[in-house]
């Protein structure tokens, strides 16, 4: 490898990593301002969309780009019954079992549209796929451990909006531009939320702007840019580290606790997640 590609491939890495990050940041501080502020989870949705709008616009409008009929109504109503959904979970769950519930949910998501469709899997995948819904039956199981059952629905619903979100990018040209369109056309509708948005202060509304502006609005951006550099398995594959993150970071920032069920179904959720991966690679 010459110097040249070196360099490209360690810039590719930092990158990667650094929208990881950004990815998991958002469940973190989503957490603290809702467990640490008086900030509302409706409040703190709103203030990120409207974050988040502004700052991806301003991305687009920067590198000359133009947001006339970007984005699409499907697209804006997946994304913001996902920020709605994802906030509200995060009144009553921890940052790890939050973020392992969302990523199992938008990757199971994906997989049974991907089966819907016509796709098939080998028998190593199968294996993958029921040794993740087993890990997600562990996670919410009843017991000293389990998460609140209705914060734990709430998040379900949020990964698989995502995950519909998702699916509906692949059919974007430009998913940068189309993510700041739906988030543009989500942004003012959330407004309708105002009502539920009875308390807020300005710790809980600059975590939100920095959720929306920087985890959301240039975390997309990042991630966006690099894509094309990555294979698709390498793509879903590297965003298993997600909720790892998350978790690691709130151990040391929150002082959340590791529960042994947590580890448990971390491993058989991302470790079967990561077979159906890898089997679609090789398949």
């Amino acid at each position: 490898m010459t110097q040249a590609a070196r360099s490209v491939t360690v810039r590719i890495m930092l990158q990667v990593a650094l929208a990881m990050a950004s990815f998991a940041a958002n469940s973190l501080l989503c957490r603290i301002a809702l467990s640490q502020t008086s900030t509302d989870p409706a409040a703190f949705t709103i203030i990120r969309l409207l974050a988040g709008a502004v700052t991806l616009s301003l991305i687009i409008l920067l590198r000359k780009g133009t947001l006339r009929n970007a984005g699409t109504w499907q697209g804006a109503f997946s994304l913001l019954t996902y920020a709605i959904a994802f906030s509200f979970a995060y009144v009553n769950l921890p940052t790890g079992t939050g973020a392992l519930l969302l990523f199992g949910t938008v990757q199971a998501t994906m997989i049974i549209t991907g089966l819907y469709q016509g796709e098939h899997l080998r028998i190593i995948q199968w294996t993958g796929l029921l040794t993740a819904f087993g890990g997600l039956i562990i996670l919410v199981a009843p017991g000293i451990h389990a998460p609140d059952p209705f914060s734990a629905l709430l998040m379900a619903i949020a990964g698989m909006a995502w995950g519909v979100y998702s699916l509906l990018g692949r059919k974007q040209g430009d998913p940068l531009t189309a993510t700041a369109g739906n988030f543009l056309k989500a942004a003012p509708v959330s407004l309708l939320f105002l009502p539920l948005a009875n308390s807020i202060d300005a710790q809980g509304a600059i975590f939100a702007v920095i959720s929306g502006s920087v985890s959301s609005g240039v975390g997309y951006a990042i991630w966006y840019s690099i894509l094309p550099s990555l294979k698709a398995t390498q793509a879903a594959s590297v965003q298993l580290t997600v909720p790892v993150i998350a978790s690691t970071a709130a151990v040391f920032i929150l002082g959340e606790h590791v529960t042994f069920n947590l580890v448990i179904a971390s491993v058989a959720i991302l470790g079967g997640i990561a077979l159906v991966i890898l089997g679609r690679k090789r398949g």
